[in-house]
């Protein structure tokens, strides 16, 4: 009897090591999922960023090819300064020469006697040409300084392209070695590139539609974007307010971290109207306006008017970067009753339906040549439009915050709104109360102490 005990505490032992094992492997399971589930973007379920390689034609020790670059997200662009593209080399490749783009270095070159090529690198980095460069650089969507509108936008500025001339590399589909490792920055981090995939070959149709011609060789790379790879603290931040009350629900405090608290600039100071401020930097390290939520961008929501049939939402967007100039900028918002908008008056609206049978989603973005560049921090640093919306008398109410937007994203990055309690409430409504709550529960406890 006296070795039953030391058996069965062995036992419960070797159950909890294996219990122990299978919620470490669950742990790490998830903290490698993290990252992959965090680049799904349920408001645009099917976005992402398709680099195309087509092999148009063999050399002597290598191909040329056209790399095409199609932005497919709803709503995120590529804004200024522009995409840079990376990837490795399979074997000991080249680039003789390049149309519509450049890499940022040519590498060492010096084994090559007579022609010299473009970039001798095993990881090249490419980077878009410049407005404006001559004809014969130029090549068909290039040469826009690397922004590219997205797809939900303007669709036939979501491409850019170049060509390129390979060399010391395969001359036959058999003998290619497909590029790897591709990275993109789209202009900073956030995007995820998968392997290169060989797909069937582009058909292309000649400019009288009568002819098909094809690539010789078809790959392609797919690149997805994790806002939680992008940075640790959102990007923009939401605050409300409403006719039917006095209080301003605020963006929350830090809302963007505070992390530039201490090299921000005062409103109206002279440091804010000093000359240079408004420079970029090259790694586009913000310049922030002292504020308490610390934030680039702010979207205020504000229930302006209650008509019969109607209600009115004032949007309004303000920049607090002085270093940053957005250009075509993308404002989306999720609201049940944006299925039923019936005009938007200083911005362009188009609704976004990445499920069929749910319309609550849509993108507001600025009309060109008006508004569709928000300036840096100041006086014109902000846009603002009206939006009248229909009321469906079954479903709508003030109440409970219903008239407030469940999501808002600001070029495609997700904003923190303020916490569901703080928003604006209607004044026949009753404020929840913590207070007399907790007084209520201590009393009843004190009561049934008492009676036992």
């Amino acid at each position: 009897m006296k070795y039953e005990q030391p058996v069965e505490l062995g036992t419960s032992l070797n159950i909890l090591k294996q219990e122990m094992k299978s919620i470490c492997g669950l742990v790490v399971l998830f903290f490698v999922m993290l990252p992959h589930a965090a680049a799904y973007d349920p408001l645009d379920p099917t976005g992402n960023i398709t680099i195309k390689w087509d092999v148009v034609s063999w050399t002597a020790d290598g191909y040329v090819a056209s790399v095409t670059m199609s932005n497919f997200q709803m709503y995120r662009s590529i804004v200024s300064p522009g995409w840079t593209l990376g990837w490795q080399w399979a074997k000991k490749e080249v680039i003789w020469s390049m149309v519509g783009a450049q890499t940022t270095e040519q590498g060492d070159c010096s084994k090559f006697k007579g022609n010299v090529p473009h970039c001798c690198l095993r990881k090249p980095v490419v980077v878009d040409l410049l407005p404006g460069v001559p004809y014969n650089q130029q090549f068909s969507n290039c040469c826009k300084a690397g922004v590219v509108s997205a797809w939900g936008q303007d669709p036939s500025s979501s491409v850019s392209a170049f060509q390129v001339s390979v060399g010391v590399a395969g001359t036959s589909n058999k003998t290619v070695k497909l590029p790897m490792n591709f990275t993109l920055l789209g202009p900073g981090l956030g995007y995820t590139c998968g392997p290169a995939k060989v797909v069937p070959s582009t058909v292309y149709l000649t400019a009288d539609y009568r002819r098909k011609t094809q690539a010789l060789m078809t790959w392609n790379v797919t690149c997805t974007y994790s806002q939680f790879l992008a940075a640790k603290n959102p990007k923009c931040c939401v605050s409300f307010s409403s006719f039917y009350n006095q209080t301003i629900t605020p963006c929350p405090k830090c809302a963007c971290g505070c992390q530039n608290k201490n090299n921000c600039v005062v409103s109206d100071s002279k440091q804010a109207h000093k000359k240079g401020i408004n420079t970029p930097r090259k790694d586009n390290a913000p310049l922030l306006q002292c504020t308490h939520h610390m934030c680039p961008i702010r979207v205020h929501w504000h229930v302006k008017l209650n008509y019969k049939d109607y209600w009115r939402v004032k949007i309004a967007v303000t920049n607090f970067n002085y270093r940053m100039n957005y250009t075509q900028w993308t404002l989306v918002a999720q609201h049940p009753n944006l299925n039923a908008v019936t005009q938007v008056f200083s911005f362009d609206y188009k609704p976004l339906v990445p499920y069929e049978a749910i319309n609550d989603t849509g993108m507001f973005y600025g009309m060109k040549f008006y508004n569709d560049l928000l300036m840096e921090a100041g006086p014109q640093g902000n846009v603002q439009s009206e939006v009248l919306l229909r009321k469906n008398k079954d479903t709508f109410t003030f109440r409970h915050g219903w008239a407030f937007p469940r999501k808002v994203y600001f070029n495609g990055d997700e904003c923190l709104l303020p916490p569901p309690d703080a928003y604006p409430f209607l004044p026949n409504s009753a404020k929840v109360n913590s207070i007399t709550i907790s007084t209520m529960v201590v009393s009843a406890l004190l009561f049934l102490f008492i009676i036992s």
